[in-house]
């Protein structure tokens, strides 16, 4: 179910199956409006771990959990952690620390507290582990918890601890994801993003396929189509859900 956690549980355990489908330049779009939904159907599971403190991880992690920060009402740190270089697009060879925080204020809830980790997308793993690493070596806090609206279901580099709690919002396929607030990065305005993540998750206005809808995504609704096609258009279905590490 939407929500909820099982302790120590390995695997994933999907409650429930949501359709998505990729744009024609072979990305996944999402909207504002979907990642709020998705945020706010983790929160029971977030309650239940009680964090003192949001640590959001720049820059992807910041907006959704001012998301959360409304319903789980405790205090946001910032950091920013690189792993991807924005100019060349390629991986860095480690994972960069540009910001971090220190023990005053906000931060004197960190030692000995408990820690909710939060992030647009788990993608390899790699910046959840460096981040939990950093958190344990500089801050002793009591217990830790990672938040991810996304987990793209493909291999993982990193290794997060078996007592870190993993809550995931909604388990999407290993395609290249958009989110909103790059919608500039990827010569959109926000409101071509949005219509395109309407796509994406196959929303219509009136919740039926549009007149001439058949034509323009024939893998969707049952026409022909070339195998590079219907590799594009593929449905995968994936759940929101939320599980331990």
């Amino acid at each position: 179910r939407p929500g909820t956690m099982t302790e120590h549980l390995p695997k994933q355990s999907p409650a429930g199956k949501s359709k998505r489908a990729l744009a024609a330049d072979g990305r996944m779009y999402f909207s504002y409006a979907q990642i709020h939904e998705t945020v706010s159907k983790a929160v029971p599971a977030i309650q239940a771990f009680r964090p003192d403190v949001i640590l959001a991880i720049g820059g992807g992690g910041y907006i959704p959990a001012r998301m959360l920060r409304t319903e789980v009402r405790v205090p946001i740190l910032a950091i920013s952690l690189e792993l991807y270089d924005d100019a060349t697009k390629t991986a860095n060879a480690q994972v960069i620390r540009r910001q971090w925080f220190d023990e005053t204020g906000t931060g004197a809830k960190v030692p000995g507290g408990r820690v909710l980790i939060v992030d647009e997308v788990d993608d390899t793993r790699t910046t959840l582990q460096y981040a939990v690493e950093e958190l344990r070596k500089d801050h002793a806090p009591a217990a830790i918890a990672t938040f991810v609206v996304h987990n793209k279901d493909k291999p993982k580099k990193g290794v997060l601890p078996p007592d870190v709690t993993m809550i995931v919002g909604e388990e999407i396929p290993g395609w290249w994801a958009c989110y909103p607030w790059d919608a500039a990065a990827y010569g959109h305005t926000v409101r071509e993003h949005e219509a395109l993540a309407k796509q994406c998750a196959l929303e219509h206005d009136d919740k039926r396929p549009e007149a001439g809808a058949e034509a323009e995504h024939p893998a969707i609704f049952g026409g022909h189509v070339s195998s590079v096609a219907a590799m594009q258009y593929a449905l995968i279905g994936f759940a929101p859900m939320a599980h331990i590490m």
